[in-house]
């Protein structure tokens, strides 16, 4: 009895469930002792994923920079990688002269001007809804009222922001203070891997077993490929979307036309969501500068420029490389973005990609063998 027992699969498996919640149950009473790893890898994720991003979009011109020939000799890998890092402080600076000023002197008018339109947007509510009492269609309702209350907890709301914002001090500047040394630090992790990147596929080969060698080195190669394209085909897309939806605000007329292009390039990272979200401002903001004329004029710029992007920048950019149904990335993105708020969204994608990318290749190596 005690041998069928031992042999039994619902004791193997009972065991297994037990000595798995015996382990959760033992590292949450010695939580402390993770909390300095956490710690750890909280503040090397930020640096080293800026600084693959990076590694992704410039090492294609660093790569090209190493080909190119003065006489008999090539430049260095070293010598590419210091050019190409003088090329990105050049645009640095310039975009820190040129349109990082305009920017933030935008952002600041705006900003100022939120009052008036929150005074001219409650002006034309009250309008319409005593010109709906007027039609006696809704005259139970005090809509006076009900406006004045949304106009004092908005009021309160600010309020509690501000004391927030106030009493957070320290926050901000433990904030400030990771801002800066994540600065510091992207620059250095971004040159090494430029630089040195090249031989880290052959590292890693020398370490596996010979049986897998070669294929485990294709899988690295499709996965490293599958997040080059997507990193580089998302930069271009959000250059060309912010761009070209601030030269189509120019040409309409709407004020904070630079701002509002570079809300709609950043918001442009996230797939499918991304344009409905960086509309927004430029609809309210056309909406309180020239009425409903404005935002028609707004809503054609962005479906056209969103048309030209779908039809024309993505496919050639990005391609058909990940795969993924439309459908899929908007399940994806939702799920993401209540587990890990924008970061995940933003990171969602290209990760179930790469993942996908892995069970594929292993699933064939699986029907091969």
């Amino acid at each position: 009895m005690l041998e069928r027992l031992k042999k039994s699969p619902l004791m193997f498996w009972s065991l297994e469930i037990l000595i798995v919640v015996a382990i959760i149950w033992i590292c949450t009473k010695i939580s402390f002792v993770f909390s300095p790893i956490a710690i750890f890898f909280s503040t090397v994720f930020i640096p080293i994923l800026l600084a693959g991003i990076l590694f992704y979009m410039l090492n294609p011109i660093v790569n090209l920079i190493t080909k190119v020939r003065i006489g008999k000799h090539r430049i260095t890998r070293t010598w590419a990688t210091t050019l190409v890092f003088l090329l990105l402080i050049g645009l640095i600076a310039l975009a820190a002269t040129v349109f990082i000023p305009k920017i933030l002197n935008q952002l600041v008018t705006l900003a100022n001007q939120i009052p008036n339109a929150a005074d001219q947007g409650q002006k034309l509510v009250d309008k319409l809804f005593k010109d709906m009492n007027s039609q006696q269609l809704l005259q139970k309702i005090d809509f006076t009222s009900l406006t004045d209350k949304l106009t004092s907890n908005v009021n309160k709301y600010a309020e509690t922001i501000f004391n927030g914002v106030t009493n957070g001090l320290g926050g901000i500047i433990s904030t400030a203070a990771s801002a800066v040394i994540t600065a510091v630090t992207v620059p250095v992790v971004l040159f090494y891997m430029l630089k040195d990147g090249y031989r880290l596929a052959p590292t890693i080969k020398g370490f596996l077993p010979e049986r897998h060698r070669e294929q485990t080195m294709e899988l690295l190669g499709k996965m490293s490929r599958t997040i080059s394209k997507y990193i580089s085909g998302q930069m271009i897309e959000c250059l060309f979307v912010g761009t070209f939806t601030a030269i189509g605000y120019v040409i309409i007329g709407i004020p904070y036309a630079l701002l509002l292009g570079v809300i709609a390039g950043i918001c442009n990272i996230i797939p499918y969501l991304g344009p409905y979200i960086g509309i927004a401002p430029a609809l309210v903001v056309s909406f309180s500068n020239g009425g409903l004329w404005a935002v028609v004029y707004n809503v054609i710029v962005v479906l056209i420029v969103q048309q030209i992007d779908g039809n024309l920048v993505y496919p050639n950019v990005i391609g058909k490389s990940l795969e993924i149904h439309p459908l899929t990335i908007i399940i994806i993105l939702l799920a993401a973005g209540n587990i890990a708020g924008l970061m995940g969204m933003i990171l969602a994608v290209p990760l179930y990609a790469v993942v996908k990318v892995v069970v594929i290749h292993m699933y064939n190596i699986y029907q091969l063998e």
